[in-house]
């Protein structure tokens, strides 16, 4: 049985493609094989009307590593990251609260409405950044087992253990503190204004079937703080040609390395021998060979749809099973003939070269919590947009636009289960709440594309349509990611590895799986 590769990745999103980059770097001969007729997973841009381009899924950059851009040479393949400079939240009484990239002028904005609130706020900058620098470190190791007695993992705890040493009594304290409270807690004891709390908040709840109130979700929001482009702390940002220009920059740097990439090949299982994965089966009935094979995927998809049962431990099987991965997160896509005039701060301006926010109030995001945990849709959702053309021209049109709604909650498990009108109607709702801040809106409307967890499911592959491909909750994170015992990307069958956003540290768009899991490989 020849090997045709040394390596097959399963998945072309950007965990798979950078992945497999890392090891052809290394001398390795590596095919990707993607089931869809492009790369990038959840991170594509698609034409989905004539002339505008939608960022379908994911939408901002800001956690890629540094140093994946400088390794692949991203740049020089095409990246190109363009900052969101503000975000504006309108307010129900008809005002507004703005966040610009100028902290004085944050600062004098937060004072316009509550000067206790400036003044907290750049204690709570210093607290959270100083947390985000305590935590980074861990995005960059690979979890040790605590119940291992393994050289590997009584290192990995010694440095663990060193890491938590240099931290300051009152940083420990904080950061075990933050670990485990709701991001609304965290916000509570810092912040009396509603906006300030509510759109802070959003970040402890975005990809999770959370509310804010939620233990856990603090650390969601933290998660989301450890935002880096270009070495600057806390920036987010929007890629040229949407979130498929990062994938695409990848595949660009991939290939160039000598990475084979291969469109429209659906794998139907991987092919296991002796307790060692060889191989891989495809739809369409070819096999190919490798030394190592690693899946990108979900880890549900990974373990309960490529490999035969009989294949995997009892045990692993059962975590996997429980592993979770509700999907809570729409999208609405709008192809506009003329921007949003907020009524709160009219005509064309900063704002829209940024993120607005619907998040009048943490209230108001539990609101909408309540609604999907019953599994039905709020009247009234919390979302995130921003207007791609305003910060990249080529995604519309001369003089016309497109708008990228992130939506917050859409059940998975909706009653009565989903269907055209219910699609239409999660689209509706949205463009209805925008549309009490900004009343040109429907008329601007000239095509727009609704995206629920189970067309994000069926389009993507991810699980439930789970952006994170598995929550961010703290019994799914570290040592425990994907599953306890199997957080090294090794998995109980030789030969085969997790790269995906299943394992540490996580989902967004920020390649750290994919690379730390090349790293493991290498190391064999």
């Amino acid at each position: 049985m020849a090997n045709n590769y040394d390596a097959i990745v399963i998945g072309g999103g950007h965990n798979g493609l950078i992945h497999a980059a890392y090891l052809a770097r290394a001398g390795k001969k590596v095919v990707v094989l993607e089931r869809r007729h492009l790369v990038g997973g959840a991170a594509v841009t698609e034409e989905i009307v004539p002339g505008f381009k939608f960022t379908e899924f994911s939408y901002v950059v800001s956690l890629l590593r540094p140093e994946i851009i400088r390794d692949l040479e991203l740049p020089k393949h095409g990246l190109t990251i363009l900052p969101l400079p503000s975000t504006f939240t309108p307010m129900d009484n008809g005002d507004y609260l703005a966040a610009w990239d100028d902290h004085d002028k944050t600062r004098r904005e937060i004072w316009r409405h509550s000067p206790k609130d400036a003044d907290a706020y750049d204690a709570y900058s210093r607290a959270m950044a100083r947390m985000a620098m305590a935590v980074k470190p861990i995005l960059s190791m690979i979890p040790p087992d605590p119940t291992s007695l393994s050289p590997k993992d009584l290192f990995g705890l010694l440095k663990l253990g060193g890491h938590a040493g240099s931290l300051s009594e009152k940083d420990f304290h904080n950061l075990a503190k933050l670990m485990t409270m709701s991001a609304a807690d965290l916000l509570e004891e810092w912040f009396e204004l509603d906006p300030l709390k509510g759109t802070k908040s959003a970040s402890g709840i975005i990809g999770t079937f959370l509310g804010p109130r939620s233990p856990g979700t603090a650390y969601v929001l933290l998660h989301h703080y450890m935002g880096e482009i270009d070495g600057a702390f806390r920036a987010w940002g929007f890629a040229k040609g949407g979130t498929g220009g990062i994938s695409n920059s990848i595949a660009s740097s991939a290939r160039a390395l000598g990475v084979e990439v291969r469109l429209n090949a659906s794998v139907a299982h991987v092919i296991v021998k002796g307790g060692r994965a060889v191989g891989v089966a495809l739809e369409n009935g070819d096999e190919l060979y490798a030394k190592t094979i690693s899946s990108s995927l979900d880890p549900k998809r990974t373990f309960l749809k490529l490999i035969e049962p009989r294949h995997l431990p009892d045990d692993f099987l059962t975590a996997i099973k429980r592993y979770r991965t509700r999907g809570s997160s729409g999208k609405v896509n709008l192809a506009l003939s003329e921007l949003p005039d907020f009524t709160a701060l009219p005509g064309v301006g900063p704002l829209h070269r940024g993120a607005i926010s619907i998040s009048p109030s943490i209230e108001y995001i539990e609101r909408a919590y309540d609604a999907a945990k019953y599994g039905d849709l709020p009247a009234r959702p919390y979302i995130d947009s921003i207007l791609p053309s305003m910060i990249d021209p080529d995604m519309a049109p001369p003089g016309q636009h497109v708008m990228s709604c992130f939506v917050q909650y859409a059940p998975y498990h909706l009653n009565g289960g989903w269907d055209d009108a219910k699609r239409e109607a999660f689209g509706d709702s949205v463009v209805d709440t925008l549309a009490q801040y900004a009343p040109n809106l429907k008329r601007a409307i000239i095509g727009r594309q609704v995206l629920v967890p189970p067309d994000i499911e069926r389009i993507t592959g991810l699980t439930e349509g789970n952006i994170f491909a598995g929550e961010l909750a703290l019994h799914q994170l570290f040592f425990l990611r994907p599953a306890p015992g199997y957080t090294d990307y090794r998995t109980p069958i030789r030969g085969f590895w997790q790269c995906g956003s299943g394992t540490h540290p996580g989902g967004g768009i920020m390649g750290a799986n994919g690379r730390l899991a090349a790293l493991e490989v290498l190391k064999g």
